[in-house]
């Protein structure tokens, strides 16, 4: 299979609100969230989704009420405008990498697979793993790895990258894992897997791209109209949650003489919905994923 869709049944029961609207599941994958979406259409309905990998055109659906578009979901404003749909009911995304990006030993975004360092979800970009860890300045990387991975010992990591790439230049995952070879065995699972999304995430953007996709959903949606994210680590779900509550990143939102603020959108539920056991049981990528549901006011 491509890509086992999380929370599938409870993430498109609660987007697809009118059988007849116009929905947009903005990372595509396999097609499982778009078939489930579809399935809930009446004929009038109409949905369109993006992905910028090209291995997912290959799971295009034969459907008059879709449509696939192959681009960044951030420009899901100026892509919608071109098929005249100013306005949607509701947008979907499931963040993160696909279990088929995973699988696929060269893309180099598995710690588990010797591979090029890549780690692009659009092959077609100029930036990818190797430059980011041969190129980047010092204090780049420390900031990459304590931001994005939450490494406590960024500057460390760091300077030891720069250390190794002066005597040879770093190709593959395993000769990114050789640099911190002293790590000890029992802790190497979750460090790498730190190391590897603070780099996956530099080399995509996917934090800042994340930001513009929140910011357009609101801007798109209908009143009513809902935004479904399913997050898998908690930078994404942070910005996601703070965004939902008062519609910023950062900061505090301005306040009336009451101390009220208005809110961007209502919540289907204050906590975030989580898989249960069975769905874990049967795709360990579901245990660490959050999704939360806003209803634009």
């Amino acid at each position: 299979m491509y890509h086992n869709p999380v929370l599938l049944h409870k993430s498109v029961n609660d987007l697809v609100t009118n059988p007849s609207g116009i929905y947009v599941d903005v990372t595509f994958g396999g097609g499982g969230h778009s078939r489930a979406i579809l399935e809930k259409l009446s004929p009038k309905g109409k949905l369109y989704a993006f992905d910028q990998d090209l291995d997912a055109l290959k799971n295009t659906i034969e459907d008059d009420r879709f449509t696939l578009i192959n681009q960044n979901f951030r420009f899901l404003e100026n892509s919608l405008m071109v098929y005249g749909e100013p306005r949607v009911d509701g947008i979907l995304a499931d963040l993160g990498v696909s279990s088929h990006q995973f699988d696929e030993a060269e893309r180099g975004f598995s710690t588990r697979n010797n591979a090029p360092l890549d780690m692009r979800m659009n092959v077609m970009q100029s930036l990818d793993a190797k430059k980011v860890i041969n190129e980047y300045e010092e204090e780049q990387l420390a900031d990459i790895f304590y931001y994005y991975g939450e490494l406590r010992e960024a500057r460390k990591l760091a300077r030891e990258i720069v250390h190794h790439r002066k005597i040879k230049t770093i190709e593959t995952t395993e000769d990114l894992k050789k640099v911190f070879s002293y790590i000890p065995q029992f802790k190497q699972n979750k460090f790498f897997a730190q190391v590897f999304q603070a780099v996956r995430i530099e080399v995509n953007q996917e934090l800042d791209v994340l930001k513009e996709l929140l910011l357009q959903s609101y801007k798109m949606l209908k009143p009513k109209g809902r935004l479904v994210v399913i997050s898998y680590h908690s930078l994404e779900d942070r910005l996601v949650k703070r965004f939902l509550k008062n519609g910023m990143f950062e900061g505090e939102p301005e306040r009336d003489i009451y101390g009220n603020y208005s809110k961007a959108f209502d919540l289907l539920q204050t906590k975030a919905f989580v898989p249960d056991e069975a769905e874990v049981k049967e795709n360990s990528r579901a245990r660490s994923a959050k999704m939360r549901v806003g209803i634009k006011i």
